[in-house]
């Protein structure tokens, strides 16, 4: 029987293992996006009042919109998986609780039954009784089994009602601990209105001034452009230098293998995606296409390479400060808008070794990474881990 209820218990339990795991995954989802809302807060109070500062001020404030409704959904998710596992403890503890009272009434009967033939006479006569040596052999095997089973009733009943209180104060941690999300879900609600509210009247103010954004955006595109053209061009030059050599076809292989789960180069929230993107104000206004991401970090970050390489490039391009180019095989890693380098062309370097540290400037601090197949631009998201 007690086997049985072992079993049972772990049957019940073993999901509630797996729920552990899974809230676990959400509560680090959540300290990453509050750490990403912090840092967007940081940056955004610099710019606050800077008139020139405006687009960038947006920029920053959507982004940590889209964070802080990712966070609000990831919260609302825990709050959930947390429900769930409420639940299935209470049911867990209504099972215990029946087992123990159906125990403790077989136990009193047993109790009673022993109280009423408490003179050992009774027993002792009960065994002389007997007709045969046989019958009183199993007449005291009888007796010894009443008193083992009279104490093994009593050992499982306090087991049970000690795992049963074990079962309601981890139902009373969950339960606090749900509340706790829910008071922190409406605070999320509450500030996401007032950042919806902020965004609205910067791209107000925006729209006043579109000339002299306009020319900023022209400004801009011919950077980007610049940089597209400058890391081809560099890309180019050191697949047909490899002509001459053969490239690493074991590092490429060893680059590959970890497409979605390479370190990211730095911690930070991704204000500019992979892609062909819409101006965010100008929806009629196309950018040049973004060969890799944009990064909002915190001030004095350090870039580190994504995996082990050969710096085959080190250079200024205007916009984008100081570009360090790493290659991996057939694959090539871009870290720019650095204020200073830590690495010098032909140097060996390894995953998480440090590149440089980012520019910030007039508060902003922005990491713009690109990872290359060849000449073919990949999209960092899809090769970074989670």
């Amino acid at each position: 029987m007690r086997k049985i209820i072992l079993i049972a218990v772990v049957a019940v339990l073993m999901p509630l293992g797996l729920g552990a795991q899974g809230t676990s995954a959400m509560e680090a989802r959540r300290a990453q996006l509050e750490r990403e809302i912090a840092e967007l807060n940081r940056q955004i109070r610099g710019l606050a009042g800077k008139k020139e500062s405006a687009m960038s001020e947006l920029e920053l404030t959507r982004t940590k919109i889209s964070a802080r409704k990712e966070l609000i959904a990831e919260t609302e998710s825990l709050i959930r998986a947390l429900d769930d596992s409420v639940r299935v403890r209470e049911q867990e503890a209504e099972r215990l609780a029946r087992r123990r009272d159906t125990l403790s009434v077989h136990y009193a009967r047993l109790v009673r039954s022993a109280y009423i033939n408490r003179d050992s006479r009774v027993w002792y006569m009960y065994i002389l009784s007997s007709d045969n040596i046989g019958q009183a052999m199993r007449r005291y095997a009888y007796l010894r089994g009443f008193a083992r089973n009279l104490n093994a009733q009593a050992a499982k009943i306090s087991e049970i009602t000690a795992s049963l209180e074990e079962e309601m104060l981890r139902i009373r941690e969950l339960r606090a601990d749900a509340e706790s999300h829910r008071n922190a879900l409406m605070e999320g609600y509450a500030a996401l209105k007032v950042e919806e509210a902020q965004s609205q009247r910067l791209l107000a103010g925006i729209e006043k001034d579109r000339a002299r954004w306009e020319r900023s955006i022209r400004d801009k595109n011919k950077q980007i452009t610049a940089l597209n053209r400058e890391i081809a061009e560099a890309i180019r030059r050191a697949s047909e230098s490899s002509g001459s050599r053969p490239v690493d076809v074991a590092l490429s292989a060893d680059f590959a293998s970890n497409k979605g789960r390479l370190p990211w180069p730095a911690r930070g929230a991704v204000v500019e995606p992979f892609g062909q993107n819409q101006h965010p104000v100008y929806q009629n206004v196309t950018m040049p296409f973004n060969n890799g991401i944009t990064m909002a970090v915190a001030e004095g970050t350090v870039a580190k390479a994504v995996f082990g390489g050969t710096v085959t490039r080190v250079a200024v391009i205007p916009g984008f400060n100081q570009c360090v180019l790493v290659q991996h095989g057939n694959y090539f890693t871009l870290y720019s808008k650095l204020k200073s380098v830590n690495v010098s062309k032909g140097d060996r370097v390894e995953t998480g070794q440090a590149i440089g540290v980012v520019e910030t400037v007039d508060g902003e601090s922005r990491l713009h990474f690109e990872l290359w197949e060849g000449r073919s631009p990949q999209n960092p998201a899809l090769w970074l881990a989670r």
